[in-house]
């Protein structure tokens, strides 16, 4: 299912699920789903997106100024530049449609951030995770779960969207959480 799916090295882990300790995707199938109505047009998708992207990246931001360690710190950092390039990448996309080109400043105006990437808040997160928010291997655990929820909701939602464009986007924006996710995992092997 997952080299389907575009995963290039897919491990398969003795015991299967049961066996496995890591984080997973977790909750109700419909996780997040409330944030789409499955018959919203393309700019729709890219405003909701742009906002679980933007939430993200903000509370990486407010982590980065509470962390106490410096490495931690500089890695919420990083992660938060992260999210703000696939913002930039979504508005891109929004411009791209033909319609008016609208600034960053514009386009967040139109935006409301309703939670973040997976359909959850940061709150709910913490609270689900209790993550040692001092150690650089949870950070980045952390992020990859966050990562790996917004992937399975993306692709939960683009199962249900009507208009074909919708659904191409969508796809899109879950290859780019896929994406977040390698990238992720290189920040994990440089992690102490």
């Amino acid at each position: 299912m997952l080299s389907g799916k575009g995963f290039k090295q897919v491990y398969n882990v003795s015991g299967g699920i049961k066996a496995w300790q890591a984080k997973t995707a977790f909750g109700p199938q419909d996780l997040g789903m409330n944030l789409f109505s499955g018959s919203e047009s393309v700019e729709d998708i890219l405003k909701v997106a742009y906002s679980l992207e933007q939430g993200l990246g903000d509370f990486y931001l407010s982590m980065a100024k509470k962390a106490v360690n410096r490495r931690v710190a500089s890695l919420f950092s990083k992660l938060s530049k992260i999210e703000v390039k696939h913002q930039l990448y979504l508005l891109s996309a929004y411009n791209e449609l033909g319609q008016a080109q609208v600034t960053q400043e514009e386009f967040e105006s139109m935006v409301a951030a309703k939670a973040m990437e997976g359909g959850l808040t940061t709150d709910q997160y913490l609270e689900r995770f209790g993550s040692d928010l001092g150690s650089e291997t949870e950070v980045i655990s952390l992020a990859m779960s966050i990562e790996a929820q917004a992937l399975d909701l993306y692709q939960r939602v683009g199962e249900g969207l009507s208009q074909p464009r919708a659904r191409d986007i969508i796809h899109t924006i879950a290859n780019e959480e896929k994406a977040h996710l390698a990238s992720l995992g290189k920040l994990m092997e440089g992690a102490t």
